[in-house]
C-alpha cells in the first residue's frame, strides 16, 4: 500500500505554489512564473469548472486514516490535530492558483498587485467587497496580523522557514499593504500572496488577545466559501457553504464550491473505511493501495453502477515517497550504512508480488517535472557544486543516483553482497548471525508507524536485512504519539509521502536545510545538515530564470540522492477514486493537476441529494 502520510509542513508548501510575476499592475491581477499565464485578464471562469453547476446537496468524504480524530480548529499551531480540509475550505488568500496551471496565481482577496522593479517588495490592494464570516471587511491590518502570527514562535515553524526572506509588512492604507523582502526572489511575491488570511479578532477574549497557541477551539474568523457546521467529535465534521460568500461571482470562484455541505467522516482502520464505502456511508474515496483497488472493490453498489471506479491520468509531480533515515541516530550517520540499507530493498519483487504492477519506483526529488535529474552533471551544475566539493560525496559528481534493481542482469544476491562490503568498510561485521561494530553493538533499528497493517509492506525488507544480520523492528503507535515523536525527531526510520513540486523553492529549506535540522517540529526529518545543500537551495530560490533554476534543482537532487538520506519507495501517476455516480456529477474537463478530494470539493456538484434510483 502506498502510505498517505503527507506531513503538515509539506502541506503548507503544497498550498503555496510559487510563481514570479513581471513588474506590472493589472485590473485582474495574474502572475506567471516565467512570464506567461494561461488565463488572460477578463477571463470568466477556469476551464475545468462548469459555471452553470447547481448549488446544493452534500459531499460526504472520509478522513485520512492517519487522522483518527481532531482536537482543535486552529490548523496553524504545533500541538494537536485540526479537522481534514479545514484550511482549504475556510481560508482565502490574496492570490489563488488553478488546478490546470502550476506556474500562475490570480487575484482573490487582492484586486491589484504591484511588484517593485528591483524585486524587493510587492504591494497589494484588497477588494472592498471582501468580507470575513462575521461580516467585517478584510483589511490590510488583518493581512499583516496573519503574516506576523504565522511567522511567530507560536505557529508551525514551516511558515517562518518559508518566509524567512520577508523583511516585514507595512500597512499603507486601510486596504493597501506592502511586503518588503531581504532579497529579490522569484518566489516571494506569490508566497506572501498565498498565505492564509484570518481576522485580527480571532482569539480575542474580553478585548484581550490570547496567545495564538492557546487559540484552540475558537472557530476561525476567515473569509473562505465554507464555515464549520455540525460536529461529532471522533465521528465527523460538516462544513456548511456560505450562501453569501463574498467572492462567489469572481472569475476564480465561479463554478466552484457547489455543495451546500461537505462532511468528513472518521474511521479508525482501513477495513472499517472500505466497508463503510461499500455500504454507501460516504460518496468519494481516493485509493493509494493497489491491493484494495484490484481486489476489494466489489458488491451490489458496484454491480448496479452506483459506485464507480474512476482512474484519471495526472500530470502532478510524482513526489518522492521514501523511507526516511534519521541521521541524528548514531547508527545511521555513516553514508555507507544508509546505502547498504537501501540495497536490501527488493522493489521489483514487491511490484510483481504485492503491487499488481501498478507502481513505479521513485527516482529522485523531482519526478515527472522538468527538474527531474538524469545522467552526468552539466557544466552549470558542476559550477554550483565545485565550491562545496569537500562537503559532497564524490559519487555526486558522477551519474545521478539510481535505486538498486533486482531484474535483468541485477539480482538481490549481488545487492546484498555489495551491502555487506559497504558495512564492512564502515566497521560492521556479522558475529553469530548479528551485525555488530567494533564495540560489539548490534545493528538494531526501529520503524515507526501508526498502523499495524503497515508491517506487511515492511516485511520483505525486514527479511532481506536479516540476511545482513540487521534487525529492523516494527512499532505501531497511536497517531498522537506518532506526531509527538516526529516533532522531536525521536525515531530511526519512518515513511513520508512527500508531495512533489513543479516549482521547487524555499520549502526545501524546511525539508533539508541546516537550520530546520535543529528546529523542533520542522520538516527536516532525515536531519540533513550540510552547507552544500543550503547553497543549492539558495541557488534555487534566487533563480530568476528557468535556465538558472534547473541546474540548482539537479545539483540538489544529486547531493541528496548520493547522500542516501532517503530510500525511495514507489509512486503512481494516476489518480484513482471511487465515487457515487448517483449522488455526484463531475465536470467534463479533468484538470491536468487534479488533486483528488480537492478537485471534488472545488468543482464537482450534487446530482440530487435525495436520489435513490439510477439517473435516467
Amino acid at each position: 500500500m502506498v502510505q498517505n502520510c503527507r506531513m503538515r509542513h509539506w502541506k503548507i508548501f503544497s498550498l503555496l505554489l510559487a510563481v514570479l510575476p513581471a513588474a506590472s499592475c493589472w485590473a485582474d491581477p495574474a502572475y506567471g512564473l516565467w512570464g506567461s499565464v494561461r488565463y488572460a485578464p477578463g477571463f470568466e471562469h477556469f476551464d475545468y469548472v462548469n459555471p452553470k453547476a447547481p448549488k446544493g446537496g452534500e459531499l460526504r468524504l472520509v478522513s485520512n486514516l492517519r487522522i483518527s480524530t481532531f482536537d482543535k480548529y486552529n490548523p496553524f499551531t504545533i500541538k494537536g490535530t485540526a479537522p481534514a480540509y479545514l484550511q482549504e475550505l475556510m481560508f482565502d488568500s490574496l492570490l489563488t492558483s488553478p488546478m490546470d496551471e502550476t506556474t500562475a496565481g490570480y487575484g482573490l482577496l487582492a484586486e491589484d498587485v504591484q511588484v517593485a522593479d528591483d524585486g524587493l517588495s510587492v504591494t497589494f490592494r484588497l477588494r472592498p467587497e471582501a468580507r470575513f464570516h462575521n461580516g467585517h471587511p478584510v483589511l490590510a491590518r488583518d493581512v499583516k496580523h496573519s503574516f506576523d502570527t504565522l511567522v511567530s514562535p507560536q505557529a508551525l515553524p514551516g511558515y517562518k522557514t518559508m518566509l524567512i526572506d520577508v523583511a516585514g509588512v507595512d500597512v499603507l492604507g486601510e486596504r493597501e499593504l506592502r511586503f518588503r523582502f531581504k532579497k529579490a526572489s522569484r518566489e516571494l511575491p506569490l508566497l506572501v500572496g498565498t498565505i492564509p488570511v484570518f481576522s485580527h479578532e480571532w482569539g480575542m477574549e474580553n478585548g484581550k488577545r490570547k496567545p495564538f497557541d492557546e487559540v484552540v477551539m475558537e472557530p476561525p474568523i476567515a473569509s473562505g466559501p465554507y464555515r464549520i457546521g455540525p460536529v461529532r467529535f471522533g465521528k465527523d465534521i460538516t462544513y456548511v457553504r456560505d450562501a453569501d460568500y463574498w467572492a462567489r461571482n469572481l472569475p476564480v470562484r465561479v463554478g466552484t464550491g457547489n455543495f451546500d455541505r461537505i462532511s468528513v467522516k472518521i474511521y479508525q482502520d482501513n477495513t472499517a473505511r472500505l466497508e463503510a464505502l461499500k455500504a454507501g456511508e460516504f460518496d468519494l474515496m481516493r485509493f493509494y493501495s493497489a491491493g484494495d483497488w484490484a481486489r476489494r472493490l466489489y458488491g451490489k453498489r458496484f454491480d448496479r453502477g452506483e459506485l464507480v471506479k474512476g482512474e484519471f491520468s495526472s500530470h502532478l509531480p510524482s513526489g518522492f515517497q521514501s523511507y526516511v533515515l534519521n541521521t541524528r541516530r548514531p547508527l545511521l550517520q555513516d553514508v555507507r550504512v544508509r546505502k547498504a540499507l537501501g540495497l536490501a530493498m527488493d522493489f521489483e519483487w514487491m511490484k510483481r508480488s504485492m503491487f499488481y504492477g501498478a507502481y513505479e519506483r521513485v527516482h529522485g526529488l523531482f519526478g515527472n517535472t522538468r527538474c527531474e535529474t538524469h545522467g552526468m552533471p552539466s557544466s552549470e551544475e558542476l559550477a554550483l557544486m565545485e565550491p562545496w566539493r569537500s562537503r559532497i560525496v564524490p559519487e555526486a559528481f558522477g551519474p545521478m543516483a539510481e535505486p538498486p534493481r533486482t531484474d535483468a542482469e541485477h539480482s538481490l544476491r549481488d545487492n546484498l553482497r555489495q551491502a555487506k562490503r559497504l558495512l564492512a568498510e564502515a566497521g560492521w561485521t556479522v558475529q553469530g548471525g548479528v551485525l555488530r561494530n567494533a564495540q560489539g553493538q548490534a545493528m538494531e533499528l526501529e520503524y515507526l508507524d501508526t498502523r499495524d497493517e503497515g508491517v506487511r509492506m515492511l516485511a520483505p525488507w525486514m527479511r532481506n536485512l536479516e540476511k545482513l544480520g540487521i534487525r529492523l523492528r516494527f512499532r505501531a503507535v497511536d497517531f498522537a504519539l506518532y506526531q509527538q515523536r516526529l516533532s522531536k525527531f525521536d525515531f530511526d526510520i519512518i515513511t513520508i509521502a512527500y508531495q512533489g513540486s513543479d516549482n521547487p523553492g524555499q520549502e526545501f529549506a524546511d525539508l533539508f536545510g541546516s537550520q530546520a535540522a535543529d528546529t523542533e517540529d520542522s520538516g527536516n526529518f532525515p536531519g540533513v545538515k550540510n552547507p552544500a545543500v543550503d547553497a543549492m537551495i539558495g541557488a534555487m530560490t534566487s533563480a530568476r530564470t528557468l535556465e538558472q533554476l534547473l541546474p540548482a534543482c539537479h545539483a540538489l537532487d544529486r547531493i541528496i540522492g548520493h547522500g542516501h538520506y532517503l530510500i525511495p519507495q514507489w509512486s503512481d501517476s494516476s489518480l484513482r477514486m471511487v465515487y457515487n455516480s448517483w449522488r455526484l456529477v463531475r465536470p467534463a474537463v479533468v484538470p491536468a493537476h487534479a488533486q483528488g478530494e480537492r478537485w471534488a470539493m472545488d468543482a464537482w456538484w450534487a446530482r440530487d441529494p435525495v436520489l435513490t434510483a439510477p439517473p435516467p
